[in-house]
């Protein structure tokens, strides 16, 4: 049996395609005669216009990007799971594309993204976290955005107007900073993260501030910087573990970096926290199930996902936006802190 078009139910009815487009869509008011028809042979033929049609009809696909650098790392799942919630009440879609922090890859998504026609862009990772991106990044973007409503999340790309959705990772950092210094650490580290990435950049600012504003030392010696991974964890931990003079606390970049650094610890004989307290960052799933329970810094990640998509949704709708909107973050206390006991 041939597929029935809008085409079809328009010609049956004796009516416009647009009309049957307005009762499809409830976009204008169509007289009630007319509609009781129109919905008649909507019934009739249980007729449901493709993804296509209504591209066709609304100038709108429904259907959002997302361009993510790791499905891997549990926290940009977390911010999708919020965005996918939020879009469920506008009917929206997503083409998710996993980009593997490659910015050619980023490239083609973008293009093909707009070859779709998708109605709005979620960017996360990649080149909007580098401290300095390349001009010709930046401008591709900004091309990009001039054509198709944008949302940067949890970065930045200096000199533009892009529309961005944050949680506020300077504040996070001052909350485990001070967590650890309520505990009584005055000996603190930071191990993790990329020296050329802004996430990294902004915890460091932050870390070193709050240790200034407190009168404690920062030494140079305990930051250690490589990546975001349990690995670069467990070895930036073991070079701490090495040192003559050791802290009694570690700030880490991210949950895995923590994860990795308790790994080690209990490799060298320490117990975490008796003799060594550990904070990491994002509180991603795994946090409350390693031993001892990660203490952590939320980046609401769900919240993170939800709000993008609302704030896109509006630029969507032709409606004003504020150029950042920024959420605040959360210091969840469980296993891995404790009061100090006594220096390593």
């Amino acid at each position: 049996m041939r597929q029935i078009t809008i085409y079809d139910i328009a010609n049956e009815a004796k009516v416009s395609v647009a009309t049957v487009s307005r009762v499809l869509n409830g976009t204008a008011p169509v007289k009630v005669s007319t509609r009781a028809k129109i919905e008649a042979l909507i019934q009739k033929y249980q007729f449901q216009p493709n993804a296509m049609a209504r591209s066709l009809l609304s100038k709108e696909t429904g259907i959002i990007g997302v361009i993510l650098p790791d499905l891997t790392n549990p926290f940009f799942p977390e911010v999708f799971a919020g965005a996918e919630l939020e879009a469920q009440e506008s009917g929206h879609t997503f083409l998710l594309c996993n980009t593997m922090g490659l910015y050619t890859k980023e490239s083609e998504y973008l293009n093909i993204m707009q070859e779709k026609r998708v109605d709005g862009i979620i960017f996360l990772g990649g080149r909007i976290n580098l401290k300095d991106c390349e001009p010709h990044l930046v401008q591709e973007v900004v091309d990009h955005a001039n054509k198709i409503p944008i949302v940067l999340v949890n970065g930045n790309l200096r000199n533009t107007e892009l529309t961005r959705v944050v949680t506020d990772e300077y504040a996070g950092t001052v909350f485990a900073v001070r967590h650890l210094i309520e505990l009584g650490h005055t000996q603190i580290g930071f191990i993790g993260g990329e020296s050329h990435t802004t996430t990294t950049s902004i915890k460091l600012r932050a870390f070193r501030k709050t240790l200034r504003d407190e009168g404690l030392p920062v030494k140079e010696d305990w930051i250690l910087t490589d990546s975001f991974s349990m690995e670069s964890g467990r070895q930036l931990m073991q070079k701490l573990l090495e040192l003559s003079e050791k802290p009694t606390a570690v700030c880490c970049v991210n949950d895995f970096t923590a994860i990795g650094a308790i790994k080690t610890a209990g490799e060298y004989g320490l117990k975490v926290p008796d003799d060594i307290s550990i904070v990491g960052f994002d509180d991603i799933p795994l946090a409350h199930h390693v031993i001892p329970e990660l203490t952590t810094v939320s980046q609401q990640a769900s919240e993170l996902g939800q709000t993008a998509v609302k704030v896109l949704r509006q630029m969507m709708n032709k409606g004003k936006v504020k150029k950042l909107t920024s959420l605040e973050p959360q210091l969840i206390i469980r296993q891995s802190t404790a009061p100090i006991k006594s220096p390593l």
